[in-house]
């Protein structure tokens, strides 16, 4: 295959073809700037609107109607006059806006004078004994076969954990004829309290009554397990059973042939850290979330960040997020965009943002979940566990970056993105410090794995190099 020729410069560069990466790249586009997105996967739509246009469920009751609101974002960024490049790894990005990028088998540099991040998020880790069992899968996994393939899972399924996507995919496997074992709760108790004070707004953000409907819907057809408080996928060369406990009560087990895993999602930060992006950490979602301006602009001159890379809010968040940050690159491009559609997004992302604090209060994974112990594999790729990570603290390991020349910890094919939150909260604990003095993975280009042959189609002289314009 042939590589794509991609310019050498654009007025705007976005990253991802999420909501929050159509939406920017079509206000973009319709506001007179040339606009490429650059997007890994093979049709846009991200992962909330994964194959929204290919999909083979064509039965739009399976996967619902807040799915299908992704196509008429895709048609306006279609109509828009914005560049779309499939299949592109994006795998650097300098200060200087410079970005490589790896599509049909080369590597290429090109530039631009603003850049937006829609990079979206990530499942959060969910490090529990066996979790690296063939037939242990996260739900958002699940969800891609289902939108991509129409696959579900067969035999014996279990899903486990707490968070809105969870209970999304359960009654989308309803939906689709599939047969769900049990859901194993684990929300902790203290959250339904803790959460009380944020109900009001919850109520007036528009998701309470889509989301009661969907979690009774489920709740008439599945056995559910509630103030789960300890799991452990047991098997040899796949899961065969899934062993829990509530409240402290003795250890009970249910057969699995499947077991699918979620406890919320996290920003994806690797490309923003790589490009100097200042962070956070943010106590309320328990993760690493980019510091901006109200208009998505981050610490780095040109660059900005939307949708749930900026922090988690959801889809219908993360589209007005993009076309904000959008609205302000175009202005600061001396491009104009009528102000009455800055109020708009201004207005419904308020609206939108009214039921987070409800949701991070009440999903917010319980610590026995997030910080594991004894042998349980925390660094999937380099298989370091728990145990040697807290060891390694009492030597005096003071952070990620030094973890890795003892473990190698983040150094692996995912650079990070499965095991980095738990890696830096089991350093706090053991350090008894905040997350934020511990901090982060150092992120290096490549910041996604590429071949030495993607590198070779690469500039070779300076004059080749120079030629990439720099804006």
């Amino acid at each position: 295959m042939s590589a794509v020729a991609i310019r050498d410069a654009y007025d705007v560069a976005v990253v991802g073809a999420g909501p929050a990466g159509l939406a920017a790249a079509t206000v973009c586009a319709k506001a007179g700037l040339s606009t490429v997105l650059l997007d890994e996967q093979a049709s846009a739509g991200g992962q909330i609107y994964r194959a929204i246009t290919e999909t083979p469920v064509r039965e739009k009751p399976v996967l619902g109607e807040s799915y299908w609101r992704g196509a008429a974002l895709v048609e306006a960024f279609r109509s828009s006059g914005a560049e779309h490049v499939a299949g592109a790894t994006v795998w650097s990005l300098t200060r200087e806006r410079e970005i490589g990028v790896s599509v049909g088998g080369g590597a290429q540099l090109t530039g631009a004078r603003r850049v937006i991040l829609c990079t979206g998020a990530l499942e959060r880790p969910f490090p529990i004994p066996g979790w690296t069992l063939p037939g242990v899968m996260t739900a958002g996994a699940a969800q891609i076969l289902l939108k991509s393939a129409g696959l579900v899972a067969s035999g014996r399924t279990v899903l486990a954990g707490c968070g809105p996507l969870l209970w999304l995919l359960a009654w989308q496997y309803l939906n689709a004829g599939a047969n769900i074992d049990a859901i194993l709760d684990t929300t902790a108790e203290e959250n339904r309290t803790r959460a009380l004070p944020h109900v009001p707004r919850f109520l007036l953000s528009g998701y309470f009554l889509e989301g009661l409907k969907l979690v009774r819907a489920v709740k008439r057809e599945v056995r559910v397990i509630s103030g789960v408080t300890a799991l452990r996928a047991i098997g040899d060369t796949g899961v065969r059973s899934v062993a829990f406990r509530r409240h402290g009560d003795v250890e009970e087990t249910r057969l699995a042939d499947t077991l699918l895993l979620h406890q919320g999602v996290a920003p994806n930060v690797n490309l923003a850290l790589s490009a100097g992006v200042e962070h956070r950490w943010d106590e309320s979602q328990l993760c690493w979330a980019p510091v901006l301006d109200d208009e998505g602009n981050s610490s780095v001159e040109g660059i900005a960040v939307a949708g749930d890379g900026a922090g988690i809010a959801g889809a219908q968040a993360a589209e007005w997020r993009g076309r904000l940050a959008a609205i302000a690159a175009a202005r600061a491009l001396g491009f104009s965009v009528p102000a009455v559609e800055e109020a708009r997004a201004r207005r419904e992302l308020k609206r939108c943002l009214r039921g987070r604090a409800f949701l991070d209060t009440l999903y917010r994974p319980a610590k026995s979940f997030r910080q594991p112990s004894g042998d349980t594999i925390v660094c999937r790729c380099e298989e370091v566990t728990a145990r040697q990570i807290t060891d390694t603290v009492a030597l005096g390991c003071p952070g990620p970056n030094q973890m890795k020349a003892f473990l190698r910890c983040g150094m692996g094919l995912c650079q990070g993105r499965l095991c980095g939150l738990t890696v830096t909260e089991l350093i706090a604990e053991g350090r008894g410090v905040p997350p934020q003095q511990v901090g982060y993975y150092r992120l290096r280009p490549p910041v996604k794995p590429i071949t030495v042959a993607e590198l070779a189609a690469l500039p070779k002289t300076e004059a080749a190099v120079k030629a990439v314009v720099r804006i």
